[in-house]
């Protein structure tokens, strides 16, 4: 629920395969963006996250529904959001990247309120997941400590901004980036990393 990680989309899914074409792993990591927020949406913070929405729309080409979008009574709350992709992950990773495309794909392009588990169970089932026990293990206290732990990990690294794409040797962490960049500015950098890792 992060709108340039969304306009990032395409570009991470990019250098997904380009890091999986050489061989590597990936392991997805939930920044926990907006959580508990128990408060609506306010008339002016929602129309500065409209203008924030139009200014990746235009940086990046990635569909927005702007129509009714973030109605009266919306809580943007992105834990339930990063809880159902750390589910995902328990499960399957390769799930958990297709839940990831399903969950930006429902909320900004189809204007879904992803904060609702019933949507979330319904999203992970279309990314390949059994309904029911995505939905026993969403709301299990296991998942909710390691969705924790995904923010905890972040925040002690000091990580603000989204998207953030870190490369990891040896118990070393580098920072690929933080924030938007393209893919012609990001898979040279990558394309260098792995063939230091691979010589290394």
């Amino acid at each position: 629920m992060c709108s340039w990680c969304w306009g990032f989309a395409p570009v991470a899914e990019a250098l997904v395969q380009q890091a999986r074409a050489a061989g590597f792993p990936l392991h997805l990591v939930m920044g926990g963006l907006r959580t508990g927020s128990g408060a609506a949406l306010d008339p002016s913070t929602r129309r500065y996250i409209l203008n924030h929405w139009q200014a990746v729309h235009e940086a990046t080409g990635q569909p927005f529904r702007f129509d009714d979008a973030l109605p009266d009574g919306f809580v943007y709350d992105t834990e339930p959001a990063c809880r159902a992709v750390v589910t995902a992950r328990s499960f399957d990773e390769d799930i958990a990247w297709a839940l990831v495309k399903r969950i930006q794909e429902a909320f900004y392009r189809d204007g879904r309120d992803v904060t609702q588990a019933s949507v979330l169970a319904e999203l992970a089932e279309q990314a390949g997941l059994p309904r029911i026990e995505f939905a026993e293990a969403f709301d299990s206290a296991a998942q909710l400590t390691d969705t924790s732990a995904d923010f905890a990990w972040v925040q002690d690294l000091g990580i603000a901004g989204f998207p953030t794409l870190l490369a990891e040797r040896n118990g070393q962490l580098a920072l690929l980036t933080n924030g938007y960049q393209s893919l012609d500015e990001l898979s040279p950098l990558l394309g260098r990393w792995l063939e230091r890792a691979v010589s290394a």
